[in-house]
């Protein structure tokens, strides 16, 4: 039985466990390969490299990149060689990345107030996380001030993406978020297919990708089937991922290893790109 988590998110961005955490994890859970892919940053990577040589886990490093095409938010899972992933070009660009999630961060608190009339404090939110801010530090804070609402139901009415406090993360796109990953060697995938609503899979996949998440945790069985004969078709790899956050009922994501792969053969040899990290 192959098993592999290959889309992970730690207290390195929008995360409740740290990098070495989710390694023990893996471990635990028989893994053969995990990969940490925090959202638009690379800072936990060492510490579970570090973790898996001393748990003799097979460990990929990764990232999630947020772009956007068609005005829509595209996540890429970008993964790296182990001595590969550490460029100071790279982190400087994925540092101003940060900076402007800050911004975003003030923007969304102002318009929970200005549109919702909840008021957090910007510094609870900054202090909940630890390296990039993303929305799960702001509904946190939310839930912190005292108002009654869990964390799916604040993303569905106040901070999701057609909600009216919600600002994009990013101003990059897709194709600039495909060529920067690729510019450090990294193999690039498109995450969570299935939550791409205005724009063919068809046709972000012509923008250059190397595979796609075909194998995720919200998928319906009838969703896998079709990435996997779309990877097929256009002789594409594939990735599986929980998108394990961490946060306590989290109807949305996965914990880790909660991804079930279909043991076909012709389905293994579309995940065989993994074999080279060891």
């Amino acid at each position: 039985m192959f098993k592999c988590d290959l889309h992970i998110h730690s207290i390195c961005s929008d995360g409740r466990f740290t990098p070495r955490d989710i390694v023990k994890m893996a471990k635990e859970k028989n893994l053969d390969y995990v990969s940490l892919t925090d959202h638009d940053t690379l800072t936990g990577i060492k510490e579970a490299l570090n973790k898996a040589e001393a748990l003799n886990v097979k460990f990929i490093p990764g990232i999630e990149l947020s772009t956007e095409y068609n005005r829509e938010s595209i996540h890429i899972l970008g993964f790296f060689n182990k001595d590969n992933y550490d460029h100071p070009e790279l982190n400087n660009i994925l540092a101003e990345l940060k900076e402007r999630r800050i911004s975003r961060a003030h923007k969304i608190v102002d318009n929970l107030k200005k549109y919702h009339n909840i008021k957090i404090d910007i510094n609870k939110v900054l202090s909940n996380g630890k390296d990039t801010i993303a929305r799960p530090h702001i509904s946190k804070a939310i839930i912190d001030a005292g108002y009654s609402y869990d964390h799916d139901y604040i993303f569905d009415n106040f901070i999701g993406n057609n909600c009216p406090a919600y600002i994009p993360s990013t101003k990059l796109s897709t194709k600039e978020g495909i060529e920067l990953l690729k510019k450090y060697n990294a193999l690039v995938f498109l995450a969570h297919p299935v939550l791409v609503k205005k724009t063919p899979v068809e046709d972000l996949l012509d923008l250059g990708f190397d595979g796609l998440e075909a194998i995720y945790y919200k998928n319906k069985e009838a969703d896998t089937e079709n990435f996997l004969r779309l990877a097929k078709n256009r002789n594409l790899f594939i990735s599986s991922g929980s998108d394990c956050h961490g946060i306590p009922n989290d109807k949305g994501h996965g914990s880790v290893g909660d991804v079930n792969i279909p043991q076909e053969d012709y389905i293994i040899s579309m995940l065989n790109w993994v074999l080279s990290y060891d």
